[in-house]
């Protein structure tokens, strides 16, 4: 008899496995599906990642997900200070289950850690304000390298710690009365301007082949009924051998 829990402490890491596993999920799946799937994960990106201060709304929170699948945004980052982060399922419209959402909650303040941990992957750090000194998004500079976007909330905006913490600051010109837009707009904006420019610019935006791999599998465990059952067969069957 197989010792499953033999098993389990076996490397599930294994490219090997992923890719076996990874196979197993796509002959489940109609080939449309699949196909789709592959098309989108072309075009996703980490280039840019957009990170969340204290939001608060249910619905700004989820039209901000909504809006990173749509852009081809993989990773989400959420500061969760005063408040935790929700989502209303009738906007995000399931854009979740196709994301990587990191929640930094596990402190007091989370910013200073979210922002440092985000520094240590090489990311610039770009507070989204109307500051004066704040550059607007046409002439920010796309080809220094991969960049976070900070958004604040709508009745405060960023903290005085994240924009002490950023690196740069962008603005979104605005030629009426109000002086900022909703966050979710503000998101939507920003992304559609700098994920066209990303495409066009002289810069390495799309994801490695490793990093497609492992999206591919956690979409395919995310989407398939009975996934952890139809993985631990497979964990049984390939540790055997």
């Amino acid at each position: 008899m197989i010792n499953f829990m033999m098993i389990m402490n076996k490397n599930t890491d294994d490219l090997d496995y992923r890719i076996g596993l990874c196979n197993l999920f796509r002959t489940l799946k109609f080939e449309k599906r699949t196909s789709l799937m592959d098309k989108v994960l072309n075009d996703r990106t980490r280039f840019i990642t957009v990170v969340l201060e204290n939001i608060y709304q249910p619905h700004n929170a989820s039209a901000v997900l909504r809006s990173c699948d749509c852009f081809g945004i993989q990773d989400i980052h959420i500061i969760e200070n005063s408040y935790q982060y929700e989502f209303n399922p009738h906007v995000s419209l399931g854009a979740a289950q196709w994301l990587n959402l990191h929640r930094h909650n596990s402190l007091e303040n989370n910013t200073a850690s979210c922002i440092s941990h985000l520094k240590k992957e090489g990311y610039r750090i770009i507070a989204t304000t109307p500051r004066p000194e704040a550059v607007a998004i046409h002439d920010f500079d796309v080809t220094k390298g991969k960049f976070a976007l900070i958004f604040g909330t709508e009745k405060f905006g960023l903290t005085d710690e994240a924009c002490e913490l950023a690196d740069e600051f962008i603005r979104i010109p605005m030629y009426g009365f109000t002086e900022s837009f909703n966050i979710s707009v503000s998101a939507s904006l920003c992304l559609f301007h700098f994920t066209e420019r990303m495409r066009t610019e002289k810069v390495i935006w799309q994801l490695s082949q490793e990093e497609q791999l492992d999206i591919l599998l956690q979409w395919f465990r995310n989407t398939t009924t009975n996934s952890e059952l139809i993985e631990r067969k497979f964990q049984k069957d390939y540790f055997a051998r």
